[in-house]
């Protein structure tokens, strides 16, 4: 099987993440595409996220339908509130997997040029095959100088002639106007967020009262 991780906090899921995930699908024959959000990211401890389970039950939400977009928990919040971190993820999986099986990491440009402050960033990306999405903007020479210097010491800048590792490729061409950040303030304003996420997203948004500014006494300011 041709198997990719996509994790990530979404807060909310966005139909980017969705045009992201079917693109890769399609090209690389993915058989699943595993929705991980992630309990604890560490490079947002400090962040006020969504609850957990809400955020799980968004990406269940985006997934069905699909049978190759498998959502997942198994980056769930730890008892300890330790953070997670995708190399322990990346291990545990090939653990499950078989000899014939084939582990890929699917993430979007922005987050691959952060790959240098990642815990063993450099193992990492030995341990599967790196799915890079990325939008028009991104300077993808830095993105190969990165494959090649995965943890960011020592690395002069390549020129656009240098390979790509073969285990790194560039998934161009994918139009994700959506972002997480945007949908909360649109929310949080009263905007509509229809075709920004999916409609069952959406739905449950509304149910819940995501997002919405709250008043001193923890009521929703509608």
């Amino acid at each position: 099987m041709n198997i990719a991780l996509f994790g990530g906090t979404f807060d909310p899921i966005h139909s980017g993440h969705l045009v992201a995930a079917r693109a890769a699908a399609r090209r690389f024959r993915l058989d699943q595409v595993l929705f991980i959000p992630t309990g604890n990211p560490p490079h947002k401890i400090h962040d006020h996220l969504t609850d957990y389970a809400q955020r799980l039950a968004m990406v269940a939400l985006a997934c069905a339908g699909n049978p190759r977009f498998i959502p997942s928990a198994m980056e769930a919040p730890t008892a300890d509130g330790s953070p997670r971190y995708s190399i322990d993820t990346v291990r545990r999986v090939r653990r499950r997997l078989g000899k014939r099986d084939h582990l890929f990491f699917l993430l979007g440009a922005d987050s691959f040029l952060d790959l240098p402050e990642w815990k063993e960033a450099d193992r990492l990306i030995r341990l599967a095959d790196f799915i890079v999405v990325s939008r028009p903007g991104f300077d993808v020479d830095a993105i190969r100088t990165l494959a090649l210097h995965p943890c960011g010491r020592g690395a002069e800048r390549v020129h656009s002639g240098a390979a790509m590792p073969e285990n790194v490729h560039l998934l161009l061409g994918v139009d994700m106007p959506a972002a997480s950040r945007d949908i909360r303030q649109a929310v949080q304003t009263g905007r509509r967020v229809t075709g920004l996420v999916p409609k069952l997203v959406e739905e449950y948004i509304l149910k819940e009262g995501l997002y919405r500014l709250r008043t001193g006494g923890g009521r929703v300011k509608r």
